[in-house]
C-alpha cells in the first residue's frame, strides 16, 4: 500500500490544507497516484513541534553509538526496500530504472557514511593563557528544515538528513510536489529503524510549504535544493524570520574546457554518455563546452554521431535498456522546447531539436555549436539534453569564456598535462573543478557552488559542520 499521507512525529497523518497531488507519467501521461496530501502551514507547525520535543527529549539523551546504530538500519531498510522506492521515483518523474537505483543506492551509502561520524564530532581545548582555559564543543544546532529537488529525491533527503541527525539535530524535509510519492514510502522506514518519534518528518507541498518552512521561526537552519529564483527567496525569508542558518545548493551552467592534448575517447565520453545522464536534468551538467580550435572539426564531428546513437535509447523509464527517459513533466517539456525553439536562431543546430515521437516528453539529444555571447542558450540553464559548444585559442581565453557566468557550481577540464590541469584549477570560479571526468559524487566530499550557484557545502565532513554551532567555553582557572 503506498504510503500518500505527511509523516509527523512517527504516524502518517492526513494534511489539513484540504488539498491534495496528483501525479502523471511523464512517460505516457497516465496517472500514477492522486490524494497526495498537501502541507498547510499548521501542519508545518505540528511537524516543527515534534522536532522541537525529540530535540530537547528523547534524542537527545541518546549515545554516538545509538544515533549511528539506527542510521545503519535505515541504510539496510532503503536498500532491502530500494526496487520499491526506484519504481516510485521512475513512475513518478520519468528517471531510468537503472539510474533510479544508483540514486538510491547512493542515499544509503550517505547515511552509512554518516553514521561512521557520531562519536569523531570535533571538539578542541587551548593551554592555559593568563588564567583562563578554553574549551570550544561544537553543539547540534537543533530543529533542521530541508526543501529538495525532483531531479534527485533521494539524494536530497539523504545529503541533508544524513548529516543532520549524525550530528544530533531533528529534521522536517519537503521534497518536490513533482516527485513526492518516493520520499513519502521512508516514514515506513524511518519508524521500522527505530528513529524516536519527531527526528525525522516528512511533509509535501509547493512553494507554500517550503516558504513557511523557510520563515518559520522555531527552524535553526534549512537547507535547499533547487533554482537560484527560489534559493535567493529561501534566503530572504530565513533573514527576515530568525535569521536561521541556510546552506543553498542552486543551479548550474557549468563549462568544460577541452585541449588538444586530451584522450578526446575519454572526452567524448564525459560529454555524451555522462551528459545525457538523467536526460540532462542535472545542474551539474556541462553545458557550457569550449573545445580547443584545433580540435573543433573532428570533436563536435564525432559528438554528433554520439548524440544520435542515444537517441536510440530513449525509451520507457522502466524498460532496463532505456539510457534516457522522458522529462519530469509538461511544465519542463514547455520550457526546454522553448530553448530549443530559441537555440535555433542563436546558433548552429548540430542535431536534435526536436520532440522524439509522438507521446510523452520525450526530447532528442540536442548540439548547438557557436552561440552569440548573449544567447539564452548559451547564458541560461536549461535542464534538458541540450549542449552548446564554443572554441577557444589559449589557456586565457579559456578560462575568461569558463568564468564569464554568473553560476559556478561545476566545471572539467580534459587535458593530458596534470600540471596545466591543476594551474587553471585553480583559475576557475566554481565549487567542484573535474579533471578528465563529469562531475563525480561521494558522500566523503563536499559538494556546493560559488557565485549565484549557492552557500555552504553538503557531503563530508563540512556537510556536518553546517549541523553544528561552536560553543567557546572559557575557564577562569585562578578564581
Amino acid at each position: 500500500m503506498v504510503q500518500k499521507q505527511l509523516f509527523i512525529n512517527n504516524e502518517y497523518v492526513d494534511g489539513t490544507s484540504g488539498e491534495t497531488l496528483s501525479i502523471y507519467s511523464p512517460h505516457d501521461e497516465s496517472l500514477v497516484a492522486d490524494g497526495i496530501q498537501v502541507a498547510s502551514s499548521g501542519d508545518v507547525d505540528k511537524a516543527v513541534a515534534a522536532a522541537r520535543a525529540a530535540f530537547k527529549g528523547e534524542w537527545s539523551k541518546w549515545t554516538a553509538q545509538q544515533r549511528s546504530d539506527v542510521m545503519h538500519k535505515f541504510a539496510d531498510l532503503i536498500d532491502k526496500n530500494a526496487a520499491m522506492l526506484v519504481s516510485w521515483e521512475s513512475k513518478s518523474m520519468g528517471q531510468p530504472i537503472g539510474v533510479a537505483t544508483w540514486v538510491y543506492k547512493l542515499v544509503s551509502q550517505t547515511f552509512r557514511y554518516y553514521a561512521g561520524w557520531t562519536d569523531k564530532l570535533p571538539g578542541e581545548q587551548w593551554p592555559e593563557e593568563d588564567g583562563i582555559y578554553r574549551i570550544v564543543q561544537y553543539d547540534p544546532l537543533g530543529v533542521c528544515a530541508g526543501i529538495g529537488a525532483w531531479n534527485g529525491s533521494g539524494i536530497f533527503f539523504g545529503f541533508k538528513v544524513a548529516a543532520a541527525v549524525a550530528a544530533g539535530c531533528t529534521f522536517i524535509y519537503k521534497g518536490s510536489e513533482k516527485s513526492p510519492i518516493g520520499l513519502l514510502q521512508f516514514g515506513d522506514l524511518v519508524k521500522e529503524a527505530g528513529f524516536p518519534p519527531g527526528v525525522i518528518n516528512i511533509v509535501t507541498g509547493d512553494g507554500k510549504v517550503g516558504a513557511a518552512l523557510a520563515s518559520h521561526m522555531d527552524i535553526n537552519k534549512i537547507s535547499f535544493t533547487g533554482s537560484v529564483f527560489a534559493g535567493k527567496k529561501v534566503q530572504e525569508l530565513a533573514a527576515k524570520s530568525n535569521l536561521k542558518r541556510v546552506t543553498l545548493e542552486l543551479g548550474g551552467k557549468s563549462p568544460s574546457l577541452i585541449f588538444p592534448d586530451a584522450n578526446i575517447e575519454n572526452a567524448l565520453q564525459h560529454h555524451s554518455q555522462n551528459f545525457l545522464f538523467n536526460t540532462g536534468q542535472a545542474c551539474i551538467a556541462a553545458s557550457r563546452t569550449f573545445v580547443h580550435e584545433d580540435i573543433a572539426d573532428e570533436f563536435v564531428k564525432q559528438l554528433k554521431v554520439r548524440f544520435e546513437q542515444f537517441s536510440h535509447a530513449i525509451g520507457s523509464p522502466a524498460d532496463a535498456k532505456t539510457f534516457m527517459g522522458p522529462l519530469v513533466d509538461g511544465k519542463q517539456f514547455e520550457r526546454v522546447m522553448g530553448f530549443l525553439e530559441i537555440g535555433k536562431s542563436e546558433a548552429e543546430l548540430v542535431t536534435g531539436g526536436v520532440r522524439k515521437g509522438e507521446s510523452g516528453f520525450y526530447v532528442e539529444p540536442t548540439i548547438f555549436l557557436n552561440p552569440k555571447d548573449d544567447a539564452r542558450i548559451y547564458r541560461e540553464e536549461i535542464f534538458g539534453p541540450v549542449i552548446t559548444i564554443r572554441t577557444f585559442k589559449t589557456e586565457e581565453e579559456a578560462i575568461k569564456l569558463a568564468n564569464d557566468t554568473a553560476f559556478g557550481l561545476s566545471s572539467c577540464i580534459f587535458t593530458a598535462s596534470i600540471p596545466r590541469a591543476l594551474r587553471l584549477a585553480k583559475q576557475i570560479d566554481a565549487g567542484n573543478v573535474n579533471i578528465n571526468t563529469s562531475q563525480v559524487f561521494s558522500p566523503h566530499a563536499p559538494f556546493g557552488g560559488a557565485k549565484e550557484s549557492g552557500i555552504g557545502r553538503e557531503g563530508g565532513k563540512l556537510g556536518l559542520l553546517n549541523y553544528l554551532e561552536a560553543k567557546t567555553i572559557s575557564i577562569n582557572m585562578n578564581a
